[in-house]
């Protein structure tokens, strides 16, 4: 079983700058490709952006896009969101996923292995 931990959350005025990172752990991963998605307070979980581990190809939501990367560390099997010039509606649960099963990066139906979140709030 694999099993995903994302870190570095936590609280940050606005135009400020988090980086997260999900470590993933266990099993080989069933498909290179790796994203992460969010869920705002009452709204239903987004895609953020995605990245495949082989390639280092990427795709960015474009709410995100130009503040915020995607990259990865393969020795370190590990992914992570850059996120700056952050803004109120960037508060949400980020979520990592993996194991996708082809598709659309962005469908997080294709995604069987989900970590248990970390919470980003962006204060004014």
């Amino acid at each position: 079983q694999v099993q995903l931990v994302e870190s570095g959350g936590g609280l940050v005025q606005a135009g400020g700058s988090l980086r997260l990172s999900c470590a993933a752990s266990g099993r080989t991963l069933y498909s290179s490709v790796m994203a992460w998605f969010r869920q705002p307070p009452g709204n239903e979980r987004e895609f953020v952006a995605a990245i495949s581990r082989r390639t280092g190809t990427t795709s960015t939501a474009d709410s995100v896009k130009g503040r915020f990367t995607i990259s990865r560390d393969n020795a370190k099997n590990t992914v992570y969101l850059q996120m700056n010039s952050l803004k109120l509606e960037d508060t949400a649960v980020y979520y990592c996923a993996a194991d996708q099963s082809g598709g659309s990066w962005s469908d997080q139906e294709k995604y069987r292995t989900w970590g248990q979140g970390t919470q980003v709030t962006v204060s004014s």
